[in-house]
């Protein structure tokens, strides 16, 4: 009985380190932020806080992956029902007011280029799911007569995501730039084509 106590103490210790990383690391930015005001925030020393994660990029890899079931449980629905753009868009925007986190996912995806950066896998797994997820949708909309079938849903999928990575990039140099409205303009050209 004990073990499970613990076990479950140590899985709310974990969520608390990320809750609190996403919200720290958005506000201050990913260089901005140290292990050790992490680790104080949570009450830990840094030795604690790494205990919960193993490495300073396992848990930076976390942080994204829980970006995602945040981003996805806010926003996820509309990709569930088929308004593809509109579920992206939402993403897009909210972006912006987490600058941090959108440095923190530019920084990582570009080192996890190489297959022996920690988060190679991660962004290899989030890369696919996005594809095939947006894809399927796009699919959906077509078997529902809302988008032409002549769409190559897969090639959609990808030229969103690149888009969308590049346009965060840019962003994160020029914050006037209005990634929605220019993603939004790219869709309408894409399946209108």
């Amino acid at each position: 009985m004990a073990a499970r106590g613990s076990y479950a103490k140590g899985i709310a210790k974990r969520d608390e380190i990320l809750t609190t990383a996403l919200r720290v690391i958005a506000e201050r930015g990913y260089r901005k932020t140290s292990l050790r005001e992490l680790a104080t925030a949570v009450g830990l020393s840094q030795t604690g806080l790494l205990h919960y994660f193993g490495t300073k990029e396992d848990l930076f890899i976390e942080v994204l992956r829980r970006r995602d079931e945040v981003d996805m449980d806010a926003y996820g629905v509309q990709l569930n029902h088929n308004d593809v753009i509109r579920g992206i868009l939402d993403v897009v925007r909210h972006n912006t007011d987490v600058p941090g986190l959108m440095h923190l996912y530019t920084q990582f995806s570009a080192e996890a280029s190489e297959e022996t950066h920690p988060a190679h896998g991660y962004f290899q797994e989030r890369t696919a799911f996005f594809q095939q997820t947006v894809a399927d949708a796009i699919k959906a909309q077509q078997a529902a007569g809302e988008l032409p079938g002549s769409l190559d849903a897969a090639h959609i999928a990808l030229m969103l995501q690149a888009s969308i990575d590049g346009l965060q990039s840019q962003w994160l140099m020029d914050n006037s730039l209005d990634m929605a409205a220019h993603l939004s303009r790219l869709w309408d050209a894409l399946v209108r084509a």
